[in-house]
């Protein structure tokens, strides 16, 4: 792998983005993985670096994220219909709120491909939200799935974490990349 760190230009300033590809089998397609922070308004910039990498294969991309990022992966996807081919968010946090940007106002807007899982023991995304979620998604048509990942708390997925849970880890990664290779090859 090729790795860089660089300062990306936004409307705000530089931003700091860490950049890997593979070294060899270009064209290939962009993937990106949103930290937990704001950066759906820097988004568009995101974008704009990409295009004009001669190693990236198609206009359409992949995002996902984790917790605080699931819900901008979702925003993601709402904003940018026409290049987002597929979004997961994993164990996303209030993706059901009264807040004017939650997820699942704009539910309706997305083209791509989304996959949400969800854990069964998380109190950032309970599971009265979940299927109040569910029904959201399927009354708008959304493309894709909401998964219920049962026994595992909220940030199963990293080895790093009191509740890791190898089976729904490897499950996650499992369906992330069947989302990507159908969405992106």
């Amino acid at each position: 792998m090729i790795e860089q760190t660089l300062d990306l230009a936004t409307a705000d300033g530089a931003m700091e983005t860490f950049v890997c590809r593979p070294e060899r089998a270009a064209p290939f397609p962009a993937v990106f993985l949103l930290m937990d922070a704001p950066v759906i308004k820097d988004f568009a910039a995101m974008l704009d670096f990409i295009d004009r990498q001669s190693e990236v294969k198609q206009r359409q991309v992949g995002c996902h994220g984790y917790c605080m990022s699931g819900p901008y992966a979702l925003a993601a996807a709402a904003r940018h219909p026409e290049r987002i081919a597929a979004a997961a968010s994993f164990y996303g946090t209030w993706l059901v709120s009264d807040a004017e940007e939650s997820p699942h106002l704009s539910l309706g807007k997305v083209k791509g491909e989304l996959y949400i899982p969800c854990a069964e023991h998380d109190e950032l995304a309970p599971l009265p939200m979940v299927d109040e979620l569910r029904t959201l998604f399927l009354r708008a048509g959304s493309p894709g799935e909401i998964e219920l990942y049962p026994g595992v708390h909220h940030g199963f997925a990293f080895p790093q974490r009191w509740c890791y849970d190898k089976p729904a880890a490897e499950r996650h990664w499992e369906r992330l990349i069947a989302l990507y290779r159908r969405r992106l090859s």
